[in-house]
C-alpha cells in the first residue's frame, strides 16, 4: 500500500497539468463588427440573399446565447429574394435597416420600408423579397421558445414603423437617453406592439451628445445592442463599480450581453447616437417579470 501511495504521489507531482489544465469559459459578452463578418450559407440564403451571423446560429460562439437563437444581418440584392422559412420552436423579429421590399406572411404580401419591424410567431411561414433597384438590408432576430410553451399566434401580422413610436424617458435612466418602445411581451401595455413570448423588449435608444443610459445589468434577461449611428464608449463586462470595461463603439458595432453582464453606453460624439436593442428572458419565467 505504501508503494502504491508513493506511486500516486509521484504521478501527481510529475503532472502539474492535472491541476492547471486550461478550461474554456464562456464569455459574459460578445462583440462583433458587421462589415467584417463573412457571409454564411443558412436556411434563408439564396444566390441573391446573403446572411451574416452576428450571434447564435452560424457564429463561432453560438453556444453562448441561451434564449437568443440567432441575430444576423441580411442583404438582398436588387430584385432578389430570400427563402421563406418557419420555425416551430422559435419566434422572430425582422427590422428593416435600409431599402424597400415585399414581405410574405402566411402567403399574403405586404410592402415594407426602412425602419419597419415585424413579428413572426413560431410555426408561421415568412420571407422577404426586394422589388427595387437598390439592396434591401434587414436584421433577423430569433428567440427560442421553451418546449411545452402555449403559443397563440396573433390574429394578423404584427408590423409597425419605429418612426411612428413616440420618444419617451425611462424612470430608471437619465433624461439624456430617450426610448422608442417598439415591441414587448404579451403581458405588456407600454409598447407599440405587445406580442412577444421569450422576447420581452425591442427598443430604440436615442442618446444626446454626452448622454448615457448608465451601466446596469439584468438578472433574468439576455440583451443585444447594435449601434446604428453616432460614436461613444460601450460598457461591457463587469467590475466592482459597474463601469469598467469601456470600449469604443460606432456604426456597425454589435454587442451581446449574458445575464448579469454590465451593459451601457456613453455618447462621446457631438451628434446624437442611436442604438437598436432587444432583450429576451432567460430562463423563461413562469410569471411575468420585467427587469
Amino acid at each position: 500500500m505504501k508503494k502504491l501511495n508513493l506511486a500516486l504521489l509521484t504521478i501527481l507531482i510529475a503532472s502539474p497539468s492535472l491541476y492547471s489544465a486550461p478550461r474554456q469559459i464562456s464569455p459574459t459578452w460578445l462583440h462583433r463588427y458587421l462589415p467584417s463578418i463573412p457571409v454564411k450559407d443558412v436556411d434563408i440564403g439564396t444566390a441573391s440573399c446573403h446572411y451574416k451571423p452576428i450571434i447564435g446560429e452560424g457564429d463561432s460562439e453560438a453556444r453562448v446565447p441561451r434564449s437568443m437563437a440567432r441575430v444576423g444581418e441580411v442583404t438582398i440584392d436588387p430584385h432578389g429574394d430570400c427563402k421563406e422559412v418557419s420555425y416551430p420552436g422559435e419566434e422572430q423579429i425582422y427590422y428593416i435597416l435600409s431599402g424597400d421590399g415585399t414581405l410574405s406572411y402566411t402567403g399574403e404580401k405586404s410592402p415594407v420600408k426602412k425602419d419597419d419591424y415585424m413579428y413572426f410567431p413560431p410555426g408561421i411561414g415568412h420571407g422577404l423579397a426586394d422589388d427595387s433597384n437598390a439592396p434591401l438590408r434587414f436584421l433577423v432576430m430569433g428567440f427560442r421558445i421553451p418546449p411545452g410553451t402555449s403559443v397563440v399566434a396573433p390574429p394578423k401580422l404584427q408590423i409597425a414603423n419605429s418612426n411612428d413610436v413616440k420618444l419617451q424617458s425611462d424612470a430608471g435612466h437619465p433624461e439624456s437617453t430617450q426610448y422608442r418602445l417598439l415591441l414587448g411581451s404579451t403581458q405588456g401595455h407600454n409598447d407599440k406592439l405587445d406580442c412577444g413570448l421569450v422576447v420581452t423588449s425591442l427598443f430604440l435608444m436615442e442618446f444626446a451628445p454626452g448622454g448615457t443610459n448608465f451601466p446596469h445589468h439584468h438578472d433574468l434577461a439576455e440583451e443585444f445592442y447594435l449601434v446604428l449611428d453616432g460614436h461613444g464608449n460601450m460598457a461591457a463586462g463587469g467590475g466592482e463599480n459597474g463601469i469598467v470595461g469601456l470600449h469604443p463603439a460606432g456604426p456597425g458595432d454589435a454587442y451581446f450581453f449574458r445575464l448579469n453582464a454590465t451593459v451601457g453606453f456613453y455618447n462621446t460624439g457631438s451628434a446624437k447616437a442611436h442604438i437598436l436593442a432587444v432583450r429576451s428572458w432567460y430562463p423563461f419565467p413562469e410569471r411575468d417579470y420585467q427587469n
